[in-house]
């Protein structure tokens, strides 16, 4: 595997420092998450809907992301403060990060993904890294060479399609567990505060459900049928 090595990377880590945290609760900020709502949950399909948005009032998001940028070299406010809001709550208050840095990371990932380049896909995925398949079946990937080894199943053409087109539109947060496009097709988190948001789950099974959702969507309002492959 040619990514260089990174710290290890957990699904559902604790992603604010404790100080943070209780900043974030003093003000009202995104509430924690039902652990029965987490990512384990989510990641076995899309029965249960994402959460739905939470009004966090702009001072509590203001104050995490006065937070998160102190533990920035650099950092862009106007964006970050434009852009905080999405689906489940605060980016900054969920996630530890900033939009800004989510911005970059989905840049970077569609850019590997159009170009089908293998190191820089790998580049923009932690460890461990979460697999499961069609099935619902669940695989562990704890070693660079393991992602090597079944990246091509992994990464495949549905996979890459998902990833070619993901924003900051697509992005649900849970507060304290991380954030997720389509359904939880695909979970991010970071390894610190201020950090770069990595993907940590691969959920092949979620991606399905979603592409049937959208299927019978289009059916139902007589709209063109999504493909159920990708085209590529």
């Amino acid at each position: 595997m040619s990514a260089p090595a990174r710290a290890p990377l957990s699904t559902t880590p604790r992603f604010l420092a404790v100080g943070a945290l209780v900043a974030c609760a003093l003000s009202a900020c995104s509430p924690a998450a039902d652990p029965a709502q987490g990512p384990t949950q989510r990641e076995t399909g899309a029965d249960t809907p994402p959460p739905a948005p939470q009004a966090a009032s702009q001072p509590a998001a203001d104050n995490c992301l006065l937070l998160v940028w102190q533990e920035q070299e650099t950092r862009d406010e106007r964006f970050d403060l434009a852009h905080d809001s999405a689906d489940g709550g605060a980016i900054s208050c969920a996630t530890g990060t900033t939009a800004s840095q989510f911005d970059r990371a989905f840049a970077s990932i569609r850019a590997a993904a159009k170009a089908r380049d293998k190191a820089a896909i790998l580049d923009q995925t932690g460890l461990p890294l979460l697999y499961i398949d069609a099935e619902g079946n669940r695989k562990q990937l704890t070693a660079p060479e393991e992602i090597d080894a079944t990246f091509s199943e992994v990464f495949d053409d549905d996979v890459l399609a998902l990833l070619r087109e993901v924003d900051l539109d697509a992005l649900t947060v849970v507060p304290d567990e991380g954030a997720f496009v389509k359904l939880g097709s695909v979970w991010l988190v970071v390894d610190r505060d201020g950090g770069r948001p990595r993907i940590v789950t691969v959920n092949k099974q979620a991606l399905g459900e979603a592409a049937s959702a959208v299927r019978e969507k289009a059916q139902a309002g007589g709209g063109t049928e999504a493909p159920a492959k990708s085209s590529e």
